[in-house]
């Protein structure tokens, strides 16, 4: 078989949010018995004097669900590629008491990776940066966050408050673009599965990546134009024309209204999507404009243990390193 998938895709993953309409298979209520099975777990780790993030998932017990977040689990690479845990009851608890119940089911789901330089596992979003900044990522403003994929097997957000408005939640299928550009526009498919420049890939330097990638059954996308873009910029490349327009293709498909499922994500709502199989955004959003009322969110990256395997041109991204020890 050749590197180039020319077969559409069929299955659970090559959704569109059209078709979606009225189906909420993908939302999971906790039930009170999950729940008090996360109060015990938190309840543990705090008698033995353990806080975030230095406790394993043995001093984190959840009994049986384990075997309910395995199958959360084949759902993220097997099915849909995303879902949603909707009923933690955040304002019940502390800000360190939601760190370790946020991390205690990450690691019962894998590996929490690192988010940046300094070793962060979990992740501030919220509107704390300033915009005037180039350093400044664009989850830290209240604006708009292009599709895109994160480096890590999946990504988690836990919503712990909303905005006054906006902050709407967005996903696509990668395999529902894909069918679309090989139905329609197959003439620009070689060019997504060459590699191109990203910059911000855990390295200081932009490394070489396709976007689309087919291995071992399993269609593969990494993506945010901006950071292509960036790219190329650094490593002084111009995008030529053909690339440039089978960019603004993909941009193209994936904002399309029938192929986006949007979503509100309400206060205790658990997110969890498969960075290879679904983009994700976020349009901008007004705050309340006091720093406890505002809009707030923590992202988890973790490694899965049943994370499809990757082609050797198409190299893994779970986060960071660790941060170099201070002597």
């Amino acid at each position: 078989m050749g590197l180039i998938m020319k077969q559409a895709i069929t299955g659970p993953a090559a959704w569109k949010g059209a078709d979606m309409a009225g189906d909420t298979s993908w939302l999971h209520h906790l039930s009170a018995p999950v729940l008090a099975t996360l109060d015990a777990a938190l309840a543990h780790v705090q008698a033995q004097g353990l806080k975030f993030p230095d406790f394993g998932k043995e001093d984190f017990p959840i009994g049986d669900w384990a075997q309910q977040l395995h199958a959360y689990s084949d759902e993220l690479e097997n099915g849909r590629g995303f879902l949603v845990l909707r009923g933690l009851p955040v304002e019940r608890y502390s800000e360190k008491q939601i760190q370790i119940l946020y991390y205690g089911i990450g690691l019962h789901m894998g590996i929490p990776v690192r988010q940046n330089p300094k070793g962060d596992l979990l992740g501030l979003v919220m509107n704390v940066g300033d915009v005037t900044k180039k350093t400044t990522r664009v989850y830290e403003t209240n604006l708009y966050l292009p599709y895109h994929s994160d480096p890590s097997d999946v990504v988690g957000l836990l919503c712990i408050r909303k905005a006054k408005q906006g902050g709407l939640s967005s996903l696509v299928s990668v395999a529902a673009i894909y069918n679309e550009i090989l139905l329609k526009h197959p003439e620009y498919l070689g060019l997504y599965y060459r590699t191109w420049y990203f910059s911000h890939l855990c390295e200081d330097q932009p490394s070489l990546s396709p976007i689309f990638s087919h291995n071992d059954g399993k269609l593969s996308c990494r993506y945010l134009r901006q950071y292509i873009e960036l790219g190329h910029e650094i490593r002084n490349l111009q995008l030529s024309k053909v690339e440039t327009e089978a960019l603004d293709l993909f941009d193209e498909i994936m904002h399309r209204e029938d192929f986006r499922l949007d979503m509100m994500l309400e206060p205790g709502d658990l997110q969890f999507a498969n960075n290879y199989a679904v983009l994700h955004s976020r349009n901008g959003f007004k705050d309340h404009g006091v720093h406890e009322l505002n809009r707030k969110m923590l992202r988890l990256w973790v490694k899965m243990p049943n994370a499809r395997t990757l082609a050797p041109e198409f190299p893994g991204r779970n986060g960071f390193p660790a941060p170099a020890a201070v002597a």
